[in-house]
């Protein structure tokens, strides 16, 4: 590993000239986690080895101190984390696991597990311990640890949403319970993934030495991970009521502007009161322009201006853990902005003239009146010049929270223009043939074989015919994928589902990233819950990348009555 040549941090001597530093923690052997069968994933190794790329070709890593990671400790993590759980993962990559490895994976929600994952997990804990310790004794100004697999989802006994141990949950609890001795006594946790942090919320809820501060999309409880614990009505319990809190986005397409206003208006008025020791940052970075999974726009300029105003606490002590983010290009450019911020140098150029959206001040409006009886400071009023005034700039918002199972027609129509952009006909005489014979079925649920002059052999062409369901979100969890095939219920479900014609399990499974952009539908379904229908945008654009988990299943798998009506339309995919 490189290491730094400007100083020798552990010198008393060298005590005022190392404080000036920023700390880098890499090491390649967190990329050892991978899917086990090399299968493409949005959380893979390539992310920190592009930031580590990027910070080297800008020759940032010689103006740092650059430390190798270090594991952490059981008795740090059992902070956090239940006992039970500490030993899965702990075992989990050992040979006598391997059987069992991808069914302990599959009894969780979005994770994969290989022979490096245990190994992984312990140093990307122990190396946000190690940075944050360093800081906290003054060694180093400031810290960025760039870590996988990401953290802020794992909660004390379940992993969840790639996460395996809570990084940052940790930290913040060793140098609180297990160095008190070096005075840090209030942590502010700024979470800007655009993600909730539910794990972590959940660690610190009743904690008032811990103000968890999370701005990240909700869209109405649909978002991963769905559910309420990402409102803004959560705003802790018991001694810890007031210091967490969720600035919860309509929507995607939230940018800089509107990050900008929540720093103006929420966080930095509350971080004036709380007066943080120290601040650590859940770095996620997919909220950033390009980003598959997030929808959001942050620009490296944007990271740089929030990176720039938290500096002004807690005397700088900053240290900031990757969490997501899925673009390399996005991800490495944003964590160079935020260590160029880190070093002081001259801000990057960018600006940000695009007001922020009217849902901005709606959010904003709601997270003050939440929180103004436990911060003061939030009962002021709001300036208007919130207010989205160019609205041309808005993004179109499919947005409806219909419990109806059956498409509106807005939902033909989108799925009609994304059919006509994505699909690749391979057998035309086939599928026109099919379209004709399914467009004289009636769509009801007395639909049968014989609901047309004449029999049809429907039934028999579509088994025959293999199409690629893309699945998106909380879908992306096989378990729930195979409700859909396999009929049954899981987690997130508001009823059993019955099942497909075919019930065979998926031919293959694979990740594949389109240049489009993904817009949320309906939010709600009587069945799935909250997860709703997306959509992609009818036009590629180069950047724009959304992930899509692609499973190659039967037409006949397809349920019967969705089938219809998007043959109607087009076969999506077919191969």
């Amino acid at each position: 590993m490189e290491t730094a040549t400007t100083s020798k941090p552990n010198l008393p001597n060298d005590q005022e000239e190392s404080s000036k530093q920023v700390g880098l923690i890499y090491d390649e052997r967190m990329c050892k986690h991978s899917t086990p069968d090399g299968e493409d994933h949005p959380e893979n190794p390539l992310r920190i080895k592009a930031i580590w790329n990027k910070l080297q070709s800008a020759r940032i890593t010689q103006r740092c101190v650059v430390l190798s990671g270090k594991e952490a400790e059981d008795k740090h993590i059992a902070l956090v984390h239940t006992q039970r759980y500490i030993d899965l993962i702990k075992k989990v990559s050992s040979k006598r696991y391997d059987s069992r490895r991808e069914k302990i994976a599959s009894e969780f929600n979005s994770i994969y597990l290989n022979e490096g994952s245990t190994e992984a997990a312990y140093l990307a804990a122990g190396s946000v311990i190690e940075a944050s310790e360093r800081v906290a004794r003054g060694e180093l100004k400031s810290a960025v640890a760039i870590v996988r697999p990401p953290g802020h989802h794992a909660e004390a006994d379940e992993a969840m949403g790639f996460c395996l141990y809570n990084n940052v949950a940790i930290a913040a609890s060793f140098l609180l319970n297990e160095r008190p001795d070096l005075g840090i006594q209030r942590i502010l946790i700024v979470d800007w993934d655009v993600h909730h942090g539910n794990g972590t919320q959940k660690m610190f809820y009743k904690d008032p030495r811990v103000l968890f501060f999370s701005v990240h999309r909700f869209d109405f409880g649909t978002f991963y991970p769905t559910g309420d614990d990402g409102s803004h009505t959560m705003i802790g319990e018991g001694l810890g009521t007031g210091y967490n809190i969720n600035v919860p986005w309509e929507h995607g397409q939230c940018g800089d502007a509107d990050y900008f206003a929540v720093w103006e208006h929420i966080l930095i008025p509350v971080a004036r009161e709380f007066a943080p020791d120290m601040i650590l940052i859940s770095g996620g970075f997919d909220a950033a322009v390009g980003d598959p999974l997030g929808g959001c726009r942050i620009t490296p300029y944007g990271y740089s201006v929030m990176m720039n105003k938290l500096m002004k606490f807690a005397q700088g002590k900053i240290v900031m853990a990757l969490e997501g983010g899925y673009n390399l290009d996005s991800i490495a450019n944003s964590v160079l902005a935020c260590v160029t911020a880190l070093l002081e140098d001259r801000p990057i150029i960018g600006s940000s003239e695009v007001y922020p959206f009217e849902s901005t001040r709606r959010v904003i409006k709601a997270v003050r009146g939440e929180l103004s009886v436990f911060w003061p400071t939030l009962s002021d009023e709001l300036p208007n010049d919130l207010v989205l005034t160019n609205k041309e700039t808005a993004p179109v918002e499919l947005i409806s929270r219909s419990d109806s199972d059956a498409e509106s027609d807005e939902d033909v129509n989108a799925q009609s223009q994304l059919s006509e952009a994505l699909s690749e006909v391979n057998r035309v005489d086939v599928v026109q043939n099919i379209i004709q014979d399914l467009s004289m079925l009636k769509v009801d649920e007395a639909t049968n074989d014989h609901d047309a002059d004449g029999p049809l052999l429907w039934r028999s062409v579509l088994s025959k015919i293999d199409i690629w369901y893309g699945s998106f979100g909380s879908n992306m969890w096989k378990p729930r994928f195979l409700c859909y095939i396999e009929g049954g219920k899981v987690d997130g479900m508001q009823k059993p589902c019955s099942g497909s014609m075919d019930r065979s399990s998926p031919k293959s499974i694979v990740w594949k990233s389109v240049p489009h952009q993904l817009f949320f539908g309906r939010s709600h379904t009587s069945t799935w819950g909250p997860g709703g229908v997306a959509f992609l945008h009818p036009q590629s654009s180069n950047t724009e990348r959304s992930y899509m988990c692609l499973y190659k299943i039967t037409s006949m798998t397809y349920c019967f009555r969705r089938m219809v009506k998007m043959c109607r339309l087009h076969l999506l995919c077919l191969t």
